[in-house]
């Protein structure tokens, strides 16, 4: 199958290999902001006029479609937010900051992006909690005997990715939340890098709370969703108020309203929520268990091309999925993709925003080359001729 075709900016003849930073947008999700735009402009959940009406139900929509697609139990499980950042945020600083005390323990790994590791030190700080890590496997990925091992009376949550964004080895959040759930830990996992990649299905795998963000699955930046069961969003303190969250107000009482529209205090980003429905209905057109099985595919072809160069060292060769970091021998990771660019190709360069694992790891910075379904062998091609240069070092400080 070839979706190329659906998305305006592979037309350039520009190579894109940074989709664990965010996904090309298909043509279909833009036209469907656009038509928002144009069409029916106005506020959702405040006007009684028939733009609003729309605008209102559009939204709702695709609240719908997001419970549908990770298997919530109901749509009021389901918040929209910025971003998976702000997603985190919300359960660890709205649910755990009131829900943790002093010496509770708080489980994750050295693989974990910032926006899981900064709030839980934060909450160190505040609480006297300790984040305390799982040991991972010698090739960076997730051990499952070392959480068995770490588990203690103290120990009250286990905050991790599904899938690493560095590594990118996937981790069996089913197993992982039996587990937790008999010794009375909860779960909060972030899904950036798994959702629009693999089955997601909450109630499968019972997770307490669950954050993603819609650009890294063909929707559009700046929005977010938070899955929570409904009794523990129920739980959390409100961060902000203003207009949709009350139902009432005097100098001495609020009464909010009912989830979700408690958690989505102002006015919401409205064309991005409406945007994102597009996004599924493509991700489901596609079929997630094809995208899985390609970009499984297609990280195989490219380690087959690269592990003949002797100038370059792969970290994550063995590990299944759709993410390679790699160096270049004698070059700086960001000179190789400053090189790359000037071939039109697209790579990330940096820690990745773990700087924990690379500080530990003696791996420093790397190139990230991350895949998804619109990516081919044949640009795969065009990255490994461009590494097989011998003027690599030259041209990259050009």
């Amino acid at each position: 199958m070839d979706y190329r075709n659906d998305f305006k900016f592979l037309k350039q003849g520009i190579i894109y290999f940074d989709n664990a930073a965010t996904t090309l947008k298909p043509d279909k999700v833009i036209e469907k902001m656009d038509d928002y735009y144009y069409n029916y402009p106005s506020n959702a959940h405040r006007g009684d006029y028939n733009i609003s009406i729309k605008a209102s139900t559009e939204f709702e929509n695709t609240r719908s479609l997001v419970k549908k697609f990770i298997n919530a139990k109901k749509t009021e499980e389901i918040i929209f937010t910025s971003g998976a950042t702000d997603s985190i945020n919300m359960a660890i600083y709205g649910y755990f900051l009131n829900n943790l005390k002093k010496d509770d323990e708080v489980l994750i790994t050295k693989s974990e992006h910032a926006s899981i590791v900064i709030p839980w030190f934060d909450l160190e700080n505040k609480l006297g909690i300790k984040v305390r890590y799982i040991d991972l496997n010698d090739d960076y990925t997730f051990n499952i005997e070392n959480f068995k091992t770490m588990i203690n009376p103290n120990t009250k949550v286990i905050s991790i990715a599904e899938i690493t964004n560095v590594i990118g080895d996937k981790r069996d959040i089913k197993e992982i939340t039996k587990i937790a759930h008999e010794n009375n830990i909860k779960v909060l996992v972030d899904a950036s890098q798994s959702i629009g990649h693999v089955k997601i299905d909450v109630t499968d795998t019972d997770v307490d709370f669950l954050a993603f963000s819609a650009h890294k699955m063909l929707g559009p930046t700046g929005v977010g969703v938070l899955y929570g069961k409904e009794e523990l969003l129920n739980e959390i303190s409100y961060r902000k108020g203003g207009g949709t969250s009350i139902s009432f107000e005097n100098p001495s009482e609020i009464i909010y309203k009912d989830l979700p529209y408690k958690l989505e205090a102002g006015t919401q980003n409205i064309a991005g929520v409406i945007g994102l429905s597009e996004a599924i209905k493509f991700l489901n057109e596609v079929g997630l268990d094809y995208i899985e099985d390609y970009t499984n595919n297609l990280k195989e072809y490219l380690v087959s091309k690269l592990e003949n160069n002797k100038n370059i060292t792969m970290y994550n060769p063995d590990v299944e999925g759709s993410i390679l970091i790699f160096n270049v021998k004698n070059v700086f990771a960001q000179d190789t993709a400053i090189y790359l660019n000037n071939h039109n190709i697209c790579v990330r360069a940096g820690d990745h925003c773990d700087k924990k694992l690379h500080d530990e790891t003696n791996m420093k910075n790397t190139v990230r080359i991350s895949l998804y379904f619109y990516n081919t062998k044949e640009e795969i091609d065009k990255l490994v001729d461009a590494l097989n240069n011998d003027n690599i070092l030259e041209e990259s400080i050009l």
